[in-house]
């Protein structure tokens, strides 16, 4: 089981025990940045002992190579693709490549002019691998700090966004398999080419049910009201508030909120008033995710 498949399945366990998930992203977010990091010093380590010899700008040399990927160019200079991307409209690698070394020198020109400013402030970063160690002086040390801030900016916005995108179907597929829902009544390759951007349906007979899966937290109605305009069938959602509750049955969108106590049980509800064939569960939840997991995830 990869990184992913485990924290896919822990969002999805607190989902459906109605607990909150979103430690799960932060413990995700802080071992990729604890492991960059990590990955990061060794790298510094390395080229700061290749280059002790030279008077150049070691860290450019190595950190914005040419050869390097332009991902890494870009977070090693301070940016990250995204921002780039925005800013020109673009991602291709010679204008990644090109910003990255212009936001370089406009930074490192900045923390000369405040070292030069700050003149009693003293920093040094020695970091040491293997009995090895280097020392880096203030602007090497400000550099390596802000590139980490960016890093840890770039996997925080990159894994929020994703992790719901990541989760929606997995639950859906275990909220069916709570309730063993037979396959046909959810096999998503059933689903006609046209209608595939949707998150999941649902199927009787020749009845598609469109489903929307949001963790939006509770009090943001414009989530839910983007929901309602698609004609959505089924919201499942971590909280909704009482004018998203509201809106859902004024518009007949069955909805099921998953933080409520036992929220997951009105999926049973839902299910029977679409006619969807379904066995009722009230065993262990626990011992219930677990089988189903085990087969889910390999």
């Amino acid at each position: 089981m990869t990184l992913k498949d485990q924290v896919i399945k822990d969002v999805i366990r607190k989902l459906i025990k109605g607990e909150d998930y979103r430690i799960e992203i932060v413990n995700l977010i802080d071992a990729e940045f604890l492991q960059f990091a990590i990955d990061y010093f060794k790298k510094i380590v390395d080229a700061k002992l290749k280059n002790e010899n030279i008077t150049v700008d070691w860290y450019k040399q190595e950190f914005l190579n040419p050869n390097l990927s332009s991902n890494e160019i870009a977070i090693s200079s301070g940016l990250n693709k995204k921002t780039i991307t925005n800013m020109y409209n673009t991602a291709k690698r010679e204008i990644v490549i090109e910003a990255s070394n212009e936001h370089y020198a406009a930074l490192y020109k900045s923390i000369k002019e405040l070292t030069e400013i700050e003149r009693e402030l003293d920093l040094k970063l020695t970091i040491k691998f293997r009995e090895v160690s280097v020392n880096l002086n203030i602007s090497e040390s400000l550099i390596v700090i802000n590139t980490l801030a960016v890093k840890r900016s770039e996997l925080r916005g990159g894994l929020w966004s994703t992790a719901g995108k990541s989760v929606e179907k997995y639950l859906m597929f275990t909220l069916c398999k709570i309730y063993n829902v037979p396959d046909e009544h959810y096999n998503q390759t059933r689903i006609p080419e046209s209608m595939r951007e949707v998150d999941f349906y649902l199927i009787n007979d020749s009845k598609f049910y469109r489903c929307e899966v949001k963790l939006m937290g509770k009090g943001n109605p414009e989530s839910a009201d983007a929901i309602f305009a698609r004609e959505s069938s089924i919201l499942i959602a971590d909280k909704l508030s009482d004018l998203n509750k509201k809106q859902a049955e004024q518009l007949n969108c069955e909805w099921v909120e998953l933080r409520s106590k036992d929220g997951y049980k009105r999926f049973s509800t839902v299910l029977e008033k679409l006619g969807i064939p379904h066995r009722q569960f009230n065993g262990n939840i626990d011992k219930k995710l677990n089988s189903i997991f085990q087969k889910m995830f390999i």
